[in-house]
């Protein structure tokens, strides 16, 4: 059995933000990675991904984006190139191809046993993200056998997809992006929206997460928040490399939109009449977070130095929005679950779930000697960005020493 002071599991942005820190502490660690590093973004994202955030968002800790284009966005070769150069810099020790099969134990005697054996350690930090599972609906199973499925994992190109119209569910920024990239392929899409997010992505000579950042919008603390499992489960900001994109783009393009997909019975698809609830929403949201902004502006008296202020027209519901299809008859051939992730723990063999299988954690801290890092608002709302990792890092490590420094000294 092999023994560390701290096993990190994940080797993407948190864990290498982890480890950064964890060797500035002199603590040594170990990284654990399932595939390669940055595995993820290497193997599970379709071919045309830009990163959402900027480049001056990007950086990973303890190595900032040093290219010339900070307001560009980074395509998936780049940011992987990033991850290996972050990993090279940091000299941690990262064992990839090596899949975790259990952690239990507590704090000072905790076992890690993966199919390359087992480590006993001190502390475990769980960077594995939020983003392992895809979130698939239960009814899933009752789609018609014809038409094929995939999620944004498993979605390449369109070229992929069989011949037929495509039924694309939920109007996340994947979603969206997705259901535009295949719209434009040629291909008649379908979009179930449900409870989603509407973004410009630029507002008054900024880029709106410039303007998030400005007005503190990404950094309220989560023991400032008024219901912090409810604001865990608000939708992703749904933006998208360098322009906007809404339900009216999408609809300007000829995509369909429907209310949030219920249910398949009998080979139909059948819609919520909640759309225009859910679009209504999306705008509101949105015009409060602009009015934040426009209140930033003229406290600040930087009202002739920007952009006037504006709003945008409202999301176009269909005055009938269909409530069912039958999905063979109207020739779909495929269906593209944009419906989120879920994390995935089954390999944590300790009492630290909620009734309905979640991870109780305190801003991170699950247990003494054990952590959660990547998880939507663990400590702050932009915790899931790559830049949101480092914030939260710091603050975990040094939690993590701390507890390593008491236990030495009892």
């Amino acid at each position: 059995m092999k023994r560390t002071t701290t096993t990190i599991i994940g080797a993407g942005h948190s864990g290498l933000a982890m480890s950064h820190e964890l060797t500035l502490a002199g603590v040594d660690h170990v990284i654990l990675e399932r595939g390669q590093i940055a595995n993820s973004w290497r193997k599970e994202r379709w071919d045309s991904l830009r990163l959402l955030t900027p480049n001056w968002m990007n950086g990973l800790h303890g190595h900032d984006y040093k290219g010339n284009d900070f307001d560009g966005y980074m395509n998936v070769a780049e940011l992987i190139d990033t991850f290996d150069a972050c990993a090279a810099k940091t000299g941690a020790s990262v064992r990839t191809e090596t899949t975790v099969l259990s952690v239990d134990g507590t704090a000072g005697a905790y076992t890690v046993q993966t199919d390359q054996g087992a480590i006993h350690c001190d502390s475990v930090v769980m960077a594995n993200g939020a983003c392992a599972t895809p979130r698939i609906p239960g009814f899933a199973s009752q789609m018609p056998e014809q038409i094929q499925s995939f999620t944004p994992q498993t979605y390449k190109r369109p070229a992929q997809l069989p011949d037929g119209k495509v039924l694309v569910v939920g109007a996340s920024a994947s979603g969206m992006q997705l259901a535009r990239e295949i719209q434009q392929s040629g291909r008649q899409v379908v979009l179930a929206v449900g409870n989603h997010s509407r973004f410009p992505r630029n507002y008054r000579d900024a880029d709106i997460t410039m303007w998030l950042e400005i007005i503190g919008a990404t950094t309220i603390p989560y023991t400032q928040v008024d219901d912090i499992e409810r604001v865990r489960r608000t939708p992703s900001l749904t933006l998208v490399a360098g322009e906007s994109i809404d339900l009216n783009s999408l609809q300007d393009l000829g995509v369909e939109i429907t209310g949030r997909l219920a249910a398949i019975s009998d080979g139909r698809a059948l819609f919520s009449g909640s759309l225009a609830n859910h679009c209504a929403a999306a705008d509101l949201k949105m015009n409060r977070l602009l009015t934040s902004i426009d209140d930033w502006v003229d406290t600040a008296d930087l009202t002739d130095l920007v952009a006037p202020a504006e709003r945008y027209l409202p999301t176009r519901v269909p005055k009938a929005p269909r409530l069912n299809m039958d999905l063979a008859a109207e020739g779909f051939g495929s269906v593209l679950w944009a419906t989120g992730y879920r994390p995935d723990f089954n390999w944590l063999k300790l009492p630290v779930f909620d009734r309905k299988g979640n991870l109780k954690h305190d801003g991170g801290v699950v247990a003494e000697g054990l952590y959660a890092m990547g998880l939507p608002y663990l400590r702050q709302r932009k915790s899931t960005f790559i830049d949101g990792a480092c914030d939260d890092a710091c603050v975990l490590a040094a939690h993590l020493t701390a507890g390593l420094t008491q236990s030495i000294a009892a």
